[in-house]
């Protein structure tokens, strides 16, 4: 039986999602509860890797099992043996012709940047912050460059192992409420510190370094070392993975996926 789930994390204190020979992982702590509910050893397949730090309000991860258990004990049983920072908070058995990876068409991820002159201290690692007056507009306008399928060899990290730095980003929308400076990205799928390295540019942007037509150059140049350093893990969510219909995975915002304000402020 293949089973799918979905759950959310906090991830400050996890090596990243891939599982670790020191089990710090959280694949590693996922794994373990699942083998205790199904009495034997499960491996899962995620949709995609989170780096260290990073969160998730929903991930998609499948297992095969010769273990028959109520999808309840998927979720609440699983949760039971899980650390306080990560839940299941779905469950439901799919063909096997289903993959959580390869059969996902979109990603989407949103990073969240207290913009303010002092550093945060309760929302430590949960938020990005940046202390000096950012430009909104610029920003927004930095982003316009990079909607569509390009290169995005100067936002990749050198250890990326994807085949092809072609993507297609589908959206790239910023606004704000207040100091939080929230960043929403959707994308066929993203390069390693992708996210992050575009963060950082707009970041430049936004504090009057270089204008919104810089974003386009670093496209057409395809060299990372041109670019802004890589933004801090510690605002980026992965908000959402969209399938076909067909497999019936609830609404992201029914699954809490959207990043809202109130749940960091």
């Amino acid at each position: 039986m293949r089973i799918a789930l979905i759950l959310e994390y906090n991830g400050s204190n996890y090596c990243g999602w891939q599982s670790q020979p020191c089990g710090c992982s959280i694949q590693d702590k996922l794994e373990f509860a699942l083998s205790q509910i199904a009495c034997e050893s499960i491996r899962v397949v995620t949709a995609g890797r989170t780096d260290t730090g990073v969160h998730a309000l929903y991930q998609v991860v499948h297992f095969d099992t010769s273990a028959l258990r109520p999808l309840n004990a998927w979720v609440r049983g699983v949760n039971a043996f899980l650390p306080k920072d990560i839940a299941i908070l779905w469950a439901h058995a799919v063909s096997d012709q289903f993959h959580a990876r390869f059969s996902a068409h979109a990603r989407c991820y949103q990073y969240l940047l207290l913009n303010h002159p002092i550093r945060p201290g309760i929302f430590s690692q949960k938020v990005g912050w940046f202390h000096q007056p950012l430009d909104l507009e610029k920003m927004q306008a930095g982003a316009k460059k990079l909607i569509g399928r390009h290169d995005f060899s100067a936002f990749r990290a050198a250890e990326c192992q994807a085949k092809t730095p072609v993507r297609t980003l589908t959206r790239l929308e910023i606004s704000h409420r207040g100091n939080m400076v929230l960043f929403d990205f959707c994308a066929n799928a993203f390069l390693h510190h992708m996210v992050r390295n575009i963060v950082g540019c707009l970041v430049y942007v936004g504090k009057g370094k270089y204008s919104p037509d810089w974003m386009q150059i670093l496209l057409e140049n395809r060299n990372r070392t041109f670019a802004a350093p890589t933004f801090s893990a510690a605002g980026l969510y992965l908000t959402g993975i969209m399938y076909d219909p067909k497999w019936n995975f609830p609404k992201l915002s029914e699954s809490l996926s959207f990043m809202d304000y109130s749940r960091v402020s």
